[in-house]
Parts: structure tokens; sequence; C-alpha cells
């Protein structure tokens, strides 16, 4: 199918016509999902592993497709680190692989028991994970997100509908060719992981309501997207608004942990949901601040901050109520002294959104109450917040980080991305 420009043709649909376009994709879905329900682990892990032989021998063709979305993102004046996380080489490439080898590696969950029990009446029942059906994926820019989130979601017995972002388009297609190219081989629906052929926000709009065919949105992506999703959708979400994410550097910390873990939590990737947006120290331990800032603004990144933090470093930017707010994706990061461990909380609870954050201490006490205390989906002790993936967790990968409170929370991996049902095998047995 070509996908250059918007005007393609889609299975004999113009790609004008939007909802007609997403109707045939939605029915191709449902259809596939009830064969995936009851495939074999060996399919689901050849399809996988099929593609990801495709992808290390089309990695030219998946570079040049890349080489497209790198212009594209250019030309619309894309951030640094917004194309960073868009652009592709030959080592990202080999990870995507090597990620979908990793998930056809990983128990499959479907038909896992999670708990049995006889009753006095003789009743046997079991509980027992079942794929969720058809799953949504809305993203943007990263188009690594096209073989996580379809691998994932077939692993599980899922059929996918992928809505990828207009920067990644090429990118995406290029992979997702691959994914289908695996799931022939494998002998199972093709329709199993699907790409919209569009870069039309309408396809968006249609998904949103597509009840009865999508079980689960997952959007991933920039606030505009998500906040989107969550206030249209029709459709149950598991979402995440934005990682403002947070370092806190107790009084009992190890100052070459803090020195390399803030570093590590900005600077490794400052594009992702997990990179630390806020750095919080004791001001017992104020001292070890010059030299992590130092050692920031080394590696480039622009530190705001108050008063305080000014009289320690000339480069220090003045920071603002917004700065607390802020989901930079980018090498700047705000720096507060707080007073003690309960000011971090404080700190931390007003304007945390519940993704990730990390208390460096060599305080186990501290570092318990901190795990215990922050309410948000993932509390490290002594670790960077970049560690906040499905797959330094051993999932795999993950297809999002979800911060609300309801099925899943944290990555969303294979257990995730099913449910259970109760199955009550009898003798006869009536209600009374």
């Amino acid at each position: 199918m070509k996908q250059e420009s918007n005007k393609a043709v889609f299975k004999n649909q113009n790609i004008d016509d939007i909802k007609a376009v997403m109707d045939q994709i939605g029915a191709q879905a449902r259809a596939a999902s009830r064969s995936l329900a009851l495939a074999a682990t060996e399919q689901k892990n050849r399809a996988l592993t099929e593609a990801a032989g495709l992808l290390r021998a089309r990695a030219s063709d998946i570079l040049l497709a890349n080489a497209q979305d790198i212009e594209f993102g250019t030309n619309k004046n894309l951030s640094p680190a917004m194309i960073d996380r868009l652009l592709l080489d030959e080592n990202r490439i080999e990870a995507i692989a090597a990620g979908l080898e990793a998930i056809a590696a990983l128990p499959d969950p479907v038909g896992d028991e999670l708990a049995r029990w006889s009753r006095p009446n003789g009743l046997d029942i079991s509980r027992v994970r079942v794929p969720l059906g058809v799953i949504g994926v809305i993203y943007e820019s990263r188009p690594n997100v096209t073989a996580d989130a379809g691998a994932l979601c077939l692993k599980a017995g899922n059929a996918v509908i992928l809505r990828g972002g207009s920067e990644s388009f090429h990118s995406s297609a290029a992979i997702h060719a691959c994914l289908v190219g695996g799931l022939k081989a494998a002998k199972l629906p093709e329709h199993a992981i699907q790409l919209v052929p569009t870069r039309d926000r309408a396809a968006v709009g249609n998904m949103l309501t597509m009840t009865g065919v999508i079980d689960i949105i997952v959007p991933r992506g920039g606030r505009s997207l998500v906040e989107r999703v969550q206030n249209e959708s029709r459709v149950p979400v598991f979402a995440h608004l934005e990682g403002i994410c947070h370092v806190y550097i107790h009084e009992d910390a190890n100052p070459d942990k803090a020195l390399a873990i803030a570093v590590n939590a900005k600077m490794r990737r400052t594009g992702i949901c997990g990179a630390a947006e806020t750095l919080l120290i004791d001001k017992a331990a104020a001292a070890m601040l010059p030299a992590i800032l130092d050692a920031l603004i080394a590696e480039g990144c622009e530190i705001r901050g108050g008063n305080d933090i000014q009289q320690m470093n000339a480069a220090v930017r003045n920071a603002n109520e917004s700065d607390w707010h802020a989901e930079y994706l980018d090498a700047i990061i705000a720096v507060k002294i707080v007073e003690n461990l309960d000011a971090a909380l404080a700190h931390i609870e007003t304007y945390s959104s519940s993704h990730t954050e990390s208390i460096v201490t060599e305080n186990s006490v501290a570092a318990e109450k901190f795990l215990n205390e922050v309410d948000s989906a993932i509390v490290m002790h002594n670790a960077s917040t970049q560690f906040a993936d499905g797959g330094e967790f051993g999932m795999g990968a993950e297809i999002g980080i979800a911060t609300g409170r309801i099925h899943a929370r944290g990555p969303v991996g294979l257990e995730q991305l099913t449910s259970f049902k109760y199955q009550v095998r009898g003798s006869g047995q009536t209600r009374p």
C-alpha cells in the first residue's frame, strides 16, 4: 500500500473517506482478534522472530524512510530532543529487532490460571487470563513504538490498530511492513496489526468513538494528544498525561551516586517521559549541589532555580512557578533546595504527574518512607528515573507508562494487556 500522501487508496477506498477506512480497519481488527485469542504461543513467537529478521534485512530501507521523516520534522522545526526521538540508526533498528525477540521469549500470559478454588457445592472455579480484544494505540514521533506496541499486543493475543504520528509516518510504515511479514510467515491474520494509512487527524477522532470495535485506547505522546484522548474518547483509556519526574537528593546521599544519578536521569535522553524534570536536594546536602550543577552544565543542560541556586552558579536562570509544572523534554532542569524529606514529599505531591520519582540516600529508613509515601506509578531508591521503562523492568518492552489507578499502572506490558474470565466447572449443580 502506498503511503506517500493522505490521498492514498486503501482497499478501493479513497483515504479522503476517513470514516469508511476506519470502519474497514475496525472490522478487520475485530475479525483478527477472534483468531488471535486462540493462537498458539509458537505461532505468535514465530511472527515476532520473523519480523525481527525482516527488520534487520530491511534496515537500509527503514533508514531511507526515516530520512524522509527527519527532513519532515526538521522542516516543522522540531526541537533537537524531538528529532532524537524520531531518529533511527543501525543500533536503534537492532534494538527494535532485539526487543521483538525479547517479547517472543517472554511467557505467554494468555490462558494463565491466576487462581482456582472449589465451593462446598462441588463447583470448581478458576480465574484465567484472556486478551482484551482490540487495542488502539495513538502515538507521536517515536517509530519504535510501532514495533513495541504491535509486538506486545500480538503476544498478549490482541489485535491492534496503530495510529502513528505524522512525523514518523514513513518510518512507521516501513517497520509495520516487517510486522505484517512476520504475521504472514506464521500464518496469522495480517490484519492483527494494522497501521492507519494517513496523517489526517480525523482518523484519531474516529478511533476515539469506535466503541464495540476498540476495547481500550492507549495514547502515547505529548500533553495535547493525551488531553484530547482523555477528553473525547468514548473508549476506555490507559494514559499518562505527562512525565514530570523528580530526583530527590536526601541529606544522607552518597555524593558520587547523587551526581551520577542526577546527570543520567536528566541527560541520558532528555526527550523521554522518564527523564527527570525537577531536582530536589536537602538543605543539609546543599554542599553537594555545586558539583552537580557544574556536571549538568558541562553536559549542555540549562538550570533553572531560585536565588539560592543562582548564587551557586552564574549560569543558573531564574525559575518561576511554571517551572515546577514543566515537562521540558529537553536539556533543561528545575532545581530546588528543600528543608527536609517531608518538604520534598510535599513538593512532589503538589507538582508530580505521578509518573516516576527517585530518592538518593544511604538512609534505609528515609528510603522506605519515600517508597511508601510517594503516590506515583514508579518510585525508586538510588536509581536513575531513566529506568522507567518496560524493557528495563524485564517486560521485553512496554506500550506506555500508565499513571492512573485502574487496571494498569506503570509500564504496560503483556500482563497489563490482558483481562481475565472465570471458568466454572460443575457436575450438574442447580442453585436452590
